[in-house]
């Protein structure tokens, strides 16, 4: 339930640390929903905004809760805040979170910020099983510098982070650094002296004099890789005591190349480390031609399932096998409950069903507020969108397990009894059908003026839009799979085990691809390489213009779930239950996820959410 309320509620001074709950709406626009981060002066919550209310957008609320008696400390605490504000304000870089609001009642104030999601370097430092690789760690400090050096290089003043510590670096979900937490950040003036601020242990020498300049960032950096490498804290140590461990000697397998870097950059003597974060990045990318590190480094950091909490779920009365559409902020989804849900994809809040006499494994299609969709009754049903009530229906003589496809005022679809129907959506009736060797489980594929679709006795066909036959071409066994086009070529794969690679105006043989065992998964595509999985666990990256294995990654169990591209990664789920998230360049494993069942159907991805369905009866919706 949400609580509409324009400002916080007052609980007065011995209770005004107490948290938002999940429910409050904000200022009349933040919907609070759970605390990811808590200081001494406040919590970081995760919000939606909900002035885009068909778009799930995810912010992160940063509270601070200024509880001083004193006028004057109160007043210095609030300019402080207002300074983290204008700071950001100013600021546009990857690795920080963009501001987008800025607003103060009674004795709280707020920073709306960029949600990122992920974790923050101390909890991946004190999760992981021995040490981080020396490559990730190369990676991350990489970046690191380069954020650094935007910093330093600040016009008109140079802004000094002052407070470079683990716990202010998140690692997002594509495994780069975000810094966070400026609030002790300042622009830099030469011969300026403050008071002593920053992270005992991660501070240098002259910061606890008052004194911060550029170089202090590049001392506290090399403190924090010290820690990411031996995973000695340095707040449970002495002050400036690296030197007394040595991180080879805790951590053998780091190389003395980058061992020596980071003992530069933690000299005592400011005029002894690297006089700038170029200096710094220069140092480090040679280590890594060094070491050969250069061409291996990492782009993704995995986060475990545990890791990952879902925005919300749904539960239906049976097994998910279709995959979810989302249309005017609402997202549709089939079970094998024998129902076709309308979800509030905000909060996945039941909107309404509707009952069929079969089970739905049909991924539905929206034309002009009319949802069209399949059911193993035999059935195409046409429903509402707003109110999901019966406007019409056609019947076939076998179970409708193939997606409908829509174009030019056609809705295209294929059933059990061999047939694929193409029918007119004004006038509600069939304009033709076409009779195939065997039942039709495929999605057709409509695109420039022609329908593709394969059957279940292996035979794959391409008709214009009159019914008429352009060419056929046949596989071994059964096409289940969906083509997709990419250019002027087809891809799809069979039950033979093959990947096949088609030109589309004359069914051509461009190339095949092996794979150990059949598949059923609709490809995807992202820039010159095709993602298809196989029942021999694995999920294959082809290369688009040779046919040839870019890499693979194995699961499991077999990969009957089709895999979506969104963004630089794909996602796919495996009948081990689980739901990947890799990499498309290099196939890394970014991030997973495990439900309760065995995942036979596509993601949706929309907005930075993944929605998808699993045998455990649970409609998920995750961050991507």
């Amino acid at each position: 339930m949400v609580t509409q309320s324009v400002t916080p509620p007052s609980f007065g001074d011995e209770r005004a640390s107490q948290r938002l709950a999940p429910g409050f709406l904000l200022a009349n626009r933040y919907l609070i929903q759970e605390v990811i981060g808590s200081g001494g002066m406040g919590s970081v919550y995760r919000a939606r905004d909900m002035h885009f209310p068909n778009v799930p957008r995810l912010v992160a609320v940063k509270e601070m809760i200024n509880t001083s008696p004193d006028p004057l400390v109160r007043q210095t605490i609030v300019q402080n805040f207002e300074r983290e504000a204008n700071i950001l304000a100013t600021l546009n870089h990857p690795s920080i979170p963009k501001i987008y609001d800025y607003f103060s009642f009674e004795n709280r104030s707020y920073l709306i910020l960029e949600y990122i999601h992920g974790k923050d370097l101390e909890a991946i430092i004190n999760e992981t099983p021995g040490f981080l690789p020396e490559e990730q760690v190369l990676h991350w400090a990489i970046q690191l510098c380069d954020v650094l050096a935007y910093l330093h290089n600040h016009k008109p003043d140079p802004i000094i982070f002052r407070d470079m510590k683990p716990s202010n670096i998140m690692i997002n979900l594509s495994g780069d650094v975000v810094l966070v937490d400026f609030g002790i950040a300042r622009t830099f003036q030469v011969g300026q002296k403050g008071t002593m601020i920053g992270t005992e242990g991660y501070s240098p020498p002259e910061q606890y004099r008052g004194e911060a300049t550029p170089l202090a960032d590049i001392y506290a950096l090399g403190a924090t890789l010290h820690h990411a490498l031996t995973r000695r804290d340095p707040r449970l140590e002495p002050p400036f005591s690296f030197s007394e461990r040595p991180i080879r000697k805790i951590n053998p397998s780091v190389s003395p190349e980058l061992e020596a870097v980071i003992n530069t950059a933690l000299e005592y003597e400011p005029s002894k480390r690297y006089q700038s974060a170029e200096a710094m990045k220069e140092a480090l990318l040679n280590v890594a031609r060094k070491t050969g590190a250069l061409s291996r480094l990492p782009t993704a950091a995995t986060i475990s399932s545990s890791a990952i909490k879902p925005l919300w779920t749904f539960k239906c009365e049976d097994e998910i096998r279709a995959s979810p559409i989302l249309y005017q902020g609402k997202v549709f989804i089939g079970s094998y409950d024998y129902n076709l849900y309308a979800l509030d994809a905000i909060n996945g809040s039941f909107v309404w069903k509707y009952p069929t006499e079969g089970g739905v494994v049909t991924r539905p299609a929206v034309y002009e507020n009319e949802i069209f969709f399949g059911s193993e009754d035999g059935n195409l049903y046409v429903l509402n969108v707003r109110t999901g009530k019966l406007l019409w229906t056609y019947s076939t003589n076998g179970p409708v397990r193939s997606s409908p496809r829509i174009a030019e005022e056609l809705v295209v679809f294929g059933s059990d009894d061999h047939r694929l129907y193409v029918l007119s959506i004004p006038h509600s009736r069939a304009l033709w059908t076409f009779s195939a060797a065997d039942a039709i489980r495929s999605t057709p594929l409509i695109a420039q003026e022609r329908i593709y679709v394969g059957c279940e006795s292996g035979d794959f066909y391409c008709l214009d839009l009159r019914g008429e036959l352009k060419w056929r071409q046949q596989a071994r066994r059964a096409i289940t799979a969906s083509p997709i086009l990419v250019g002027q070529a087809l891809y799809f794969p069979s039950l033979d085990g093959i990947l096949y690679a088609m030109e589309a105006r004359t069914g051509w043989m461009l190339w095949r691809f092996r794979m150990a065992k059949g598949s059923i998964t609709t490809p995807a595509n992202a820039e010159n390489l095709i993602f298809v999985g196989s029942a021999d666990g694995h999920l294959y990256a082809v290369d688009i213009r040779t046919g040839r294995e870019a890499w693979r990654f194995r699961t499991e169990h077999q990969v009957s779930g089709s895999p979506t591209v969104y963004k630089d990664a794909v996602y796919f789920g495996s009948a081990d239950g689980m739901f990947y998230c890799l990499d498309a360049r290099n196939g890394r494993l970014r991030w997973q996820f495990q439900t309760g069942g065995p995942i036979t159907s596509a993601p949706l991805i929309y907005d930075d959410i993944v929605y998808i369905g699993s045998a455990d009866h649970i409609l998920y919706a995750l961050l991507a």
